[in-house]
């Protein structure tokens, strides 16, 4: 369940630094870049599902298999409508350290990548 963190005045700095950052015009050179990771349930079907065919719906049984558990990185340029989001097998910091070094890739002509993450922010400028 996403809760909200105690309402201190250093929440409320760090939330006024997100909301300037979004605030700022697009610029390719500086890209603001959204990450969040989701825990997904794997699932498989347990029986065929039934296709759709004259005057009836497609049927699908709402029972299934559960086959464990994936990642997903949620990687996202809102105003250049960019998303990079991808999959991976957890939430261990080497994926975590994939999915940046993805993000670096995409964005080899940037000055500086702004990252914004939960309720934080970082800069990374390029040597």
């Amino acid at each position: 369940m996403w809760c909200v963190a105690e309402l201190d005045a250093d929440y409320l700095t760090k939330m006024e630094d997100v909301l300037a950052l979004y605030e700022r015009p697009y610029h390719a050179k500086e890209p603001v870049v959204c990450l969040d990771e989701k825990p997904v349930s794997l699932h498989a079907e347990v029986r065929p599902a039934r296709p759709a065919r004259p005057g009836h719906l497609a049927k699908r049984d709402s029972e299934y298999r559960r086959c464990g558990t994936a990642n997903l990185f949620a990687i996202v340029e809102p105003k250049a409508g960019r998303h990079l989001t991808c999959a991976t097998p957890d939430r261990s910091a080497r994926q975590f350290a994939r999915a940046m070094r993805r993000v670096a890739a995409a964005y080899l002509r940037a000055r500086t990548i702004h990252m914004v993450m939960d309720i934080s922010t970082f800069t990374v400028r390029s040597p």
